[in-house]
């Protein structure tokens, strides 16, 4: 049986994160198989810290906590998950607890001999009416524009072979690395599967990406992505990111 990392990407999470890890945990014991959970603490100012530490006391060597003395963005939250995480499959979902992580078992369930990627997709969005209507047309677009095949790009839901995020480069800090990665995987001919999963309202905290700075940062790590599928613009891009570093 294939052992499993679990990790979270976390910011200003003191409301959920105890609980997601505790359920996961949970979860992960009932399955038989080797595993870990990790949470990255991308550089917290409210209680994540002194939580994360009460879950270090308690759950020893099998929990761990990457630290990132200030915060990164999200992109770089998740590449030090990727990078952290030693065991055959990779799982992450959010910390705010929007995402249910005893859904992982459906996800499981359908990652089978060929597969490398199984994503959830949102049964139905629990979010303000603003943040629906972006999200889908933010969806739409980068499917077509990147000729991404998976249902929901923006659902962080996911189960990946760890051999194939090895191999993919990442480099994106904001909440472009999502495009990033699925791109990345696709040129690496991995096989995806769809799952459909639950989603709930945000019960604390703010979301890290609808705010100006965040978006656009996104979008110019969107355009580096874009650029660098043509040979003859990776030039350009190259310089483009040199000249507005991350």
């Amino acid at each position: 049986m294939e052992s499993i990392s679990a990790f979270f990407p976390a910011y200003n999470d003191a409301a959920t994160i105890g609980g997601l890890v505790e359920k996961t945990f949970h979860l992960l014991n009932s399955t038989g198989r080797e595993f870990e959970v990790l949470v990255i603490d991308d550089g917290s100012a409210d209680e994540t810290p002194n939580v994360l530490r009460q879950l270090e006391a308690h759950y020893g060597s099998a929990f761990r906590v990457i630290r990132h003395p200030v915060n990164q963005g999200y992109g770089a939250a998740l590449r030090s998950g990727f990078s952290s995480a030693g065991k055959d499959l990779v799982f992450y979902t959010d910390g705010d607890g929007q995402y249910d992580p005893a859904e992982l078992t459906l996800l499981l369930e359908q990652m089978k001999p060929g597969v490398g990627l199984v994503n959830g997709y949102k049964i139905k969005r629990h979010d303000p009416f603003h943040r629906i209507l972006i999200g889908k047309i933010y969806n739409l677009f980068v499917r077509i524009v990147f000729g991404i095949r998976i249902q929901d790009v923006d659902c962080d839901f996911r189960l990946i072979r760890r051999s194939y995020l090895s191999k993919a480069a990442l480099r994106s800090d904001t909440g472009a690395i999502c495009v990033e990665l699925l791109q990345a995987l696709s040129f690496l001919g991995c096989k995806s599967v769809d799952v459909p999963v639950h989603h709930y309202p945000r019960i604390a905290g703010h979301s890290q990406f609808f705010r100006w700075p965040s978006i656009f940062r996104t979008l110019r790590q969107l355009g580096y992505l874009y650029f660098r599928r043509r040979p003859a613009l990776r030039s350009a891009a190259a310089k483009l990111l040199e000249t507005h570093p991350k």
